[in-house]
């Protein structure tokens, strides 16, 4: 069985390496710097008294129901419908001169992505904001969050724009998803060849 399962994993390595778009990870333009640790990865960007991160993991990004729609209409001769990872990211925002971080919780509402015809509408959406102290790895449950989904829609407005003056705006979240798709094929090809290594391991 180890056999048949290693060959299996072999074939299938061959086929995601051939389909695999990035041989390296895309760069996001706009001066933001990468950093990847396994599965997560971190945009910094540094403008005049701020540093801005935004981080995202791509465990769980690719959304489930993509998949079983195209399945029952695929025609055998077809190609599998292109994987999109749609991370959730969380943005903080670090003021020089204060011990505060603004931290805004993002992501990518699944009914939104592929309504490309509406120029106006955000591809993503911030779901909740929140002050955390600056430089400390645990952030508190006691501090207050602020849910979008009763806020007033010029607050929340201006939130995005906030966001979008420092580069965080529709054409960075569509590069994100770029990034974030090719990150989470390198990472399944990876486990791919591990996995396939362990079977063969006696």
């Amino acid at each position: 069985g180890d056999k048949a399962f290693a060959q299996f994993l072999t074939d299938e390595i061959q086929e995601e390496k051939k389909i695999q778009k990035h041989k390296s990870l895309p760069k996001v333009s706009g001066g933001w710097e990468l950093e990847v640790h396994g599965t997560e990865a971190k945009l910094v960007r540094k403008i005049a008294g701020e540093k801005i991160t935004v981080t995202f993991n791509i465990n769980n990004s690719i959304p489930p129901s993509a998949e079983e729609d195209t399945q029952e209409q695929q025609k055998p001769d077809e190609q599998e419908p292109e994987l999109t990872s749609t991370p959730n990211f969380v943005v903080e925002v670090i003021k020089d001169d204060t011990k505060q971080t603004l931290v805004l919780d993002c992501h990518f509402p699944e009914d939104e992505i592929g309504n490309e015809g509406e120029e106006e509408s955000d591809i993503f959406t911030i779901r909740e904001v929140s002050f955390q102290p600056t430089g400390e790895a645990d952030w508190k449950d006691t501090n207050y969050t602020l849910n979008t989904d009763s806020l007033d829609w010029a607050l929340y407005d201006h939130l995005m724009d906030f966001l979008a003056d420092r580069g965080v705006d529709n054409t960075f979240a569509d590069e994100l998803i770029e990034l974030s798709t090719a990150l989470e094929h390198q990472e399944y090809i990876k486990f791919l060849e591990d996995l396939k290594s362990f079977v063969k391991c006696q």
